[in-house]
């Protein structure tokens, strides 16, 4: 009685193909096919374990079959069979991983039950190593839909707080992933930064993250305990997977450049350079949106002026440079970069 193992063997000589069939048939099922386009129409249906093909066939050569094969059925162990000395061929399927093993012609029956016997304990690593895959994948993609439904119920709150809020964060989201890309930032940290910029004035960090930046005089007790809020929403964050990073980039929004800011007195790039972008994209937007509107050439200069002090002049360099780039073939402002370079 044979195993539940499927094995394809495929090879254009009809008595070779016979040979395999004798050797394997009474330890597994066995399917045969004279051509690579018959073995990939097999392949359709069988979910098949090890191939043993032959390598020197008319119109499909082996290398290729086994190529499309494992594109169809990327857990199958493929044998090549070859009775000439290809010594290229043999080369590239191995290195590529289209080839685990190769047989030459004639074979010895021992040696090929043995390599075919080594071949299925692979596809079982091969097997159990894709269901893990596939159970993390599953894992990741149920924690993005948690992760992306408390986003959500964030931003409806804040909507519910002020109906402008959102349109506001999706502004310094955007405008922080383009000084992000104009600053050479990989693609991972982009992400990240514009997560943290689309929930930098959610109702966890917002009305904190604002009664800190504002220095009002208020009492020791009293900034106590707004910083406790604000770090009590931090912590949820860095709770949530995914989030924690953006925690971080949040924390440190409200640092100066000069160490004059909230809520540690860091300075230069002691501050996150995710949180020294976000600081800037919000100023600009929060100086040319909402009832102030000030216009992109006044933004920049009040900005500018701050560079050194409260932002980075390497940020608001590349502010100005995409500020400049959105506006070419318009009336272009005339900014003064010695203010950035002061």
């Amino acid at each position: 009685m044979h195993s539940a193992y499927k094995i394809l063997c495929v090879d254009d000589e009809t008595a070779n193909t016979r040979l395999l069939e004798r050797l394997f048939r009474d330890s597994y099922e066995v399917f045969t096919a004279s051509s690579g386009t018959e073995a990939l129409e097999l392949l359709s249906v069988h979910d098949v374990a090890v191939i043993i093909s032959d390598q020197r066939m008319p119109g499909l050569a082996g290398i290729d079959f086994l190529k499309q094969a494992a594109e169809m059925r990327p857990q199958t162990v493929r044998i090549m069979l070859t009775g000439y000395t290809d010594a290229g061929t043999l080369v590239e399927a191995i290195n590529s991983g289209v080839v685990y093993k190769y047989v030459t012609k004639p074979w010895a029956n021992e040696e090929l039950a043995a390599t075919v016997k080594r071949s299925l304990q692979h596809y079982e690593t091969m097997k159990a190593q894709r269901q893990l895959q596939l159970q993390n994948e599953r894992l990741q993609e149920s924690l993005k839909s948690t992760r992306d439904a408390f986003i959500e119920v964030l931003m409806q709150r804040l909507d519910a707080k002020n109906p402008l809020a959102r349109g506001h964060a999706e502004r310094v989201r955007d405008l922080s992933s383009a000084i992000g890309e104009a600053m050479n930032l990989e693609r991972s940290e982009i992400e990240k930064l514009a997560l943290a910029a689309y929930l930098h004035e959610t109702p966890l960090t917002g009305l904190a993250s604002e009664t800190l930046d504002q220095h009002t005089d208020f009492s020791d007790r009293d900034y106590r305990f707004i910083e406790s809020c604000f770090e009590d929403g931090l912590d949820l964050f860095e709770r949530v997977r995914d989030l924690n990073e953006v925690a971080s980039i949040l924390r440190f929004q409200f640092e100066h450049f000069d160490g004059s800011g909230q809520p540690r007195g860091f300075a230069h790039e002691q501050i996150p350079l995710n949180s020294r972008i976000l600081s800037v994209a919000n100023a600009f937007d929060s100086l040319t949106g909402g009832a102030k509107q000030a216009s992109s050439d006044e933004a920049l200069q009040r900005i500018a002026a701050n560079a050194g002090r409260h932002y980075d002049p390497d940020v608001v360099s590349a502010l100005c440079t995409i500020a400049l780039q959105s506006l070419e073939g318009e009336e272009v402002f005339e900014l003064d970069m010695d203010l950035i370079a002061a």
